[in-house]
């Protein structure tokens, strides 16, 4: 009784138009660079703060892990299909990886582009 009940919650939530949810993302969004924002409710990168260059940073993290993700997400919870599937297979094979999130620092990503 209880899994046919759960399956037909779970047929009705499915069946629901997509554009009735929208609107609860809408208010969940943050703009981190929004002028409306006081400059100490603002996002900061601890990259930043730091005082290491970001290429010295992506030096480092090279050179100290074995298998080093620039991943849009983290291991854990990653934001896209690419960097999802990479982790499942190095999870898969019990690879040893750590991981940095590009999404966090923009300049970040850049840095992870130019290195070689």
């Amino acid at each position: 009784m209880a899994r046919s009940l759960a399956h037909i919650i779970c047929k009705r939530i499915s069946a629901l138009p997509a554009a009735g949810s929208s609107g609860i993302l809408r208010f969940s969004t943050t703009v981190p660079n929004d002028p409306d924002t006081h400059e100490d409710f603002r996002p900061t990168s601890k990259i930043e703060n730091s005082g290491v260059s970001l290429k010295e940073i992506v030096e480092q993290d090279v050179k100290e892990n074995p298998v080093m993700i620039y991943m849009k997400g983290v291991p854990d919870l990653p934001r896209c299909g690419f960097s999802a599937l990479a982790v499942r297979v190095l999870k898969e094979y019990s690879v040893p990886l750590s991981a940095r999130n590009i999404l966090e620092d923009p300049e970040l990503k850049t840095a992870v582009k130019s290195f070689r």
